[in-house]
């Protein structure tokens, strides 16, 4: 058991956990001698007693140590302490790709030929290294805030490779992104990588994997025999360019695939030209099936295939030894249920002590003081009113008479699961919606509208409903108010507008003007004096606007008098 304050060979002091996997967790840790947060993975206790695994853990966890890329998680140290193994790899806070698609749904073409271009050079960068991964997936893809991605378990994936079929817990993940190779019983090759990108692309576009089942068994049978369904049925205005990109890189023969990451991420560079639209689907070189009927003799298919049928032979025989033994018990129990049993009963039973408040180690004292077991695994909780690392009580319950020496599972409060709301106004909603979810608090979006003459931005939080400092718990929810930004009249009556200026304006919002001019004396013609429509109100489309706009005849009236004053003084000559 590893808990909070532990120090790990001597070096990485344990922070909290921050995950748990089929194989191993995972806790946050301060690596005191270089004074740095890192990632600590620890081996779970069913593989660290498996030697042979150990050793082909360490050995290509050392390997992938060497990578030095930025979209791979880098590997610091590889080791054992007192029994608990150990890897320690950077730290990197983000989501995972898994966690991203089922947020999202599915993604944008830009974003995921982005996501594509970074794992292709991140696994060619192994490949150059003679380091295959073995199991890429989403779960084992990290997305950072600044949309960088980094792969995560190269060498430990390499390690878990042995695994069974049968194994679901820790393959069934795994499985949906299998080459056909592998699933039959093959070695894998760079190629197999490429498969299980070409899998994940898949994925990233539809949001769902191509291949289902109830059994990894199954799942991998299709994998094999099914081919990938087509993307462009699935949206009809998917580009054959994206399209074939997939289907090259999941050929069910790894003679169709790309030859290398390198040769895929080339060919997504230019994935999004408009050229490339309408480009003709991939035809495959080599039969697709070449491959045989039946699994590979010694295969994880055959021996799951071996164990069903074993199975049924097994049945009769249990049937036969399970009658005879049910009978020569039954006899013994009823000799001993009513003569021996009332005498251990009168008293072998005990009250379960209220344990709540204490430390685990008080805990644990108490509870052997009154004659019971402890599980050395504890549970962990969230809790409102207990501490963090306290105890919240005990399973089975305080209170309850049992009999001694019951196992008894202590729970450990993990603290507060509420979250402290913020003050999230002016903050990039987008941003705050995802923290949020993430931490399982529904997010209700309001619009208000607002002219485009605010002050407010495209996207930016404008108000709350929970106000800050205010808890919510997992399920609870908050409503977000973002602006609705529409456009606004100016104030076309200010001098700086001409009616030019008005009619484009009016144009470019679908707004029907109208123009009438006055004469005012105490006005420069052209100037627009008078507007229906009220300066910073909406300007809608499919309104009338109607404007005023100066057009003296002054200088034309004065030439007019000038030449009536002309004619006169003439015939006063005359």
């Amino acid at each position: 058991m590893v808990n909070k304050g532990d120090l790990i060979n001597d070096r990485y002091q344990i922070i909290k956990s921050i995950g748990e996997g089929g194989m191993a967790n995972v806790y946050l840790a301060q690596d005191i001698i270089l004074d740095r947060k890192v990632a600590v993975k620890i081996l779970r206790g069913d593989l660290a007693s498996d030697e042979k695994f150990v050793r082909r853990f360490q050995r290509e966890a050392i390997s992938a140590s060497s990578l030095n890329d930025p979209n791979i998680v880098e590997v610091y140290d590889v080791g054992e302490d007192e029994g608990k193994y150990f890897i320690v790899m950077e730290y990197v806070s983000g989501v995972t790709l898994k966690q991203l698609i089922k947020r999202r749904e599915s993604l944008t073409l830009p974003e995921v030929i982005d996501i594509m271009l970074q794992l292709t050079r991140a696994v060619a960068h192994a490949h150059e290294s003679y380091i295959i991964h073995r199991d890429i997936k989403p779960q084992n893809v990290i997305i950072l805030d600044d949309g960088r991605v980094k792969i995560m378990d190269f060498g430990i994936a390499v390690a878990l490779n042995s695994g069974e079929l049968t194994q679901t817990n820790s393959v069934m993940g795994t499985v949906y992104y299998i080459p056909p190779e592998q699933a039959n019983g093959g070695q894998a090759t760079v190629k197999s990588d490429i498969y299980s990108l070409g899998i994940l692309m898949y994925e990233l576009i539809t949001g769902h994997v191509p291949f289902k089942g109830d059994n990894p068994v199954e799942v991998a049978l299709k994998h094999m025999k099914q081919p990938i369904p087509s993307i462009c049925e699935y949206d009809p205005d998917m580009p054959q360019s994206i399209e074939n990109i997939i289907l090259k890189a999941t050929a069910k023969n790894p003679k169709n695939r790309y030859e290398s990451a390198e040769e895929m991420n080339e060919d997504l560079k230019t994935a999004l030209d408009k050229e490339r639209f309408d480009e003709p689907k991939v035809k495959y070189l080599y039969p697709e099936n070449d491959f045989d009927e039946e699994p590979v003799k010694g295969s994880r298919l055959e021996r799951n295939k071996t164990k069903e049928e074993n199975k049924n032979d097994k049945k009769m025989n249990k049937a036969l030894i399970i009658i005879g033994s049910i009978i020569a018990v039954l006899v013994v129990i009823l000799l001993t249920i009513f003569v021996i049993v009332p005498k251990i009963m009168e008293n072998s039973k005990a009250e379960i002590p209220d344990v709540k408040g204490m430390t685990v180690v008080q805990a644990e004292n108490k509870l052997e003081e009154e004659g019971f077991k402890v599980n050395s695994k504890t549970k962990e909780e969230n809790s409102d009113d207990v501490k963090e690392d306290k105890v919240i009580g005990t399973d089975p319950k305080a209170g309850r008479s049992v009999k001694k020496k019951t196992k008894i599972t202590i729970i450990v409060s993990k603290g507060s699961d509420k979250i402290t709301v913020k003050d999230y106004v002016g903050k990039n909603y987008y941003d705050i919606k995802a923290q949020l979810e993430a931490k399982g608090i529904k997010v209700i979006t309001d619009k208000k509208d607002v002219a485009s003459t605010s002050e407010y931005k495209e996207g930016t939080i404008i108000d709350q409903d929970v106000k800050k400092g205010e808890k919510l718990s997992k399920g609870d929810s908050i409503t977000l108010v973002i602006p609705n930004i529409y456009t606004s009249y100016p104030n076309f009556t200010d001098g700086s507008y001409t009616v030019k200026a008005v009619e484009k304006f009016c144009e470019t919002n679908g707004i029907t003007l109208n123009v009438s001019y006055v004469q005012d004396p105490s006005s420069e013609n052209g100037m627009i004096i008078y507007q229906n429509q009220a300066a910073g109100s909406k300007a809608t489309s499919g309104a009338t606007l109607n404007i005023k706009v100066v057009k003296n005849e002054k200088e034309d009236n004065s030439s007019n008098q000038d030449n009536q004053t002309n004619e006169d003084n003439a015939s006063e000559e005359s």
